[in-house]
């Protein structure tokens, strides 16, 4: 999906809203414990009740991971449902690699080939050559990790070089030259807060994926005062608050009704600027 088609999608829906698919079978409704695939039964019901108000999806590999096989079995069948079901759904693998170039070259191609994802989260810290590998293919992205919502983000992220550069805005300003704003978005957590006027002086016109909103407490009014663009430029991810927001047999229903109101808000956000 490219930038054009991604913008597109947010106009018409009213939303920039990504639903993380953090999906836990310690938190899922106890009944669906009893089905074939759990973990996939709850990600189905899940995306049938929010799809009508988001744009992306974005599934965390770890939760898939932890259970070998079986995991990954209900992720790819998790993309084949969106893929076949919404096909206007951007797909990120929140799965943060990043490594030598030939590693990454096949990590690119595991994600962008096998899966056929739109997007991956991608880890800066070695540099371009563990990047680019990821950008030889057409349509597809690369979201890399600027200015994160953890705690820890402060050990290297806020970190300045003798000059007072921060190494975030190093991220921001030597990744530019790898790829532009049709195939480079940054991960900036929505706990942030003025940090994006920062981000958008460096990068005013790439989306930035913003978590946090929600269960880790950011703002989405304050996201939207200081990072939209007038594209609007953000796809801000909503997990637990929206995919653990019941846990009774009425939980899809409890999942849509979060989205619902997210996507209203977000609405107003973008009716407000024209968009």
């Amino acid at each position: 999906m490219n930038k054009q088609q991604l913008l597109e999608n947010i106009k018409r829906k009213q939303s920039f809203l990504c639903v993380g698919l953090d999906t836990d079978t310690k938190k899922i409704p106890g009944h669906l414990l009893n089905a074939e695939d759990p973990i996939f039964a709850f990600n189905k019901a899940i995306i049938d009740a929010t799809a009508p108000y988001c744009v992306a999806y974005k599934p965390n590999l770890a939760f898939y991971e932890a259970f070998g096989v079986r995991g990954i079995i209900a992720f790819e069948k998790t993309v084949q449902y969106i893929r076949e079901n919404y096909p206007d759904q951007f797909i990120i693998a929140d799965a943060k690699r990043g490594d030598i170039g030939n590693t990454s070259a096949m990590y690119a191609r595991t994600f962008f080939e096998e899966y056929n994802l739109d997007a991956v989260t991608v880890a800066p810290y070695m540099g371009e050559d563990s990047v680019t590998p990821f950008l030889g293919y057409e349509g597809k992205w690369v979201i890399l990790l600027a200015l994160t919502s953890n705690k820890g983000s402060h050990d290297f992220q806020l970190t300045e070089s003798t000059d007072g550069e921060k190494l975030f805005h190093k991220v921001l300003s030597k990744s530019q030259e790898w790829a532009g704003s049709e195939q480079m978005m940054y991960v900036v957590g929505a706990t942030q807060g003025q940090a994006f006027e920062e981000i958008r002086r460096i990068v005013p016109d790439h989306f930035l994926l913003v978590p946090g909103i929600g269960a880790q407490g950011g703002s989405l009014a304050e996201v939207c005062k200081y990072g939209m663009t007038k594209e609007c430029g953000l796809l801000v991810n909503s997990s637990r608050a929206i995919i653990y927001a019941d846990k009774t047999e009425n939980f899809a229903q409890a999942a849509a009704a979060a989205a619902k109101s997210v996507q209203q808000e977000m609405a107003a956000e973008l009716k407000s600027r024209g968009i």
